[in-house]
């Protein structure tokens, strides 16, 4: 019931939000969830941070700088996985069968942020 109450109030706080640009609007309110979220389990380290990035996003976000950190992300991901990749052929060249899988362990990693960075910024 406290929980169903906290999300509640969340949503009515969210309203003059749906005002702002969609992404940032969706981003607002996925932090409001969380610091709802934080509240609820008596997580008062994490609220502090999390108020703090809430009014940060609420004064500073625009859809371009969304979209521009996003690009920015999937470059950084881009040429890690590239990186990744070189150095598991060069693992491979080797046939260390450790260094093969640790090589590999690391690609994977790099390609699962990469397709986190490539996800829409809407749900």
């Amino acid at each position: 019931m406290k929980h169903l109450l906290i999300a509640s109030l969340l949503v009515l706080a969210a309203a003059p939000v749906l005002a702002a640009e969609p992404a940032c609007a969706a981003k607002i309110t996925r932090i409001e969830l969380e610091v709802g979220q934080a509240q609820a389990q008596g997580r008062q380290h994490q609220i502090a941070g999390l108020q703090k990035a809430l009014r940060a996003t609420q004064s500073n976000c625009t859809d371009a700088s969304l979209a521009a950190d996003r690009e920015s992300d999937i470059k950084k991901a881009t040429e890690k996985v590239a990186g990744r990749e070189e150095k598991l052929a060069k693992a491979q060249a080797k046939g260390d069968a450790r260094k093969i899988a640790s090589q590999q362990a690391d690609l994977d990693k790099a390609r699962s942020d990469l397709a986190q960075a490539q996800k829409p910024l809407l749900p």
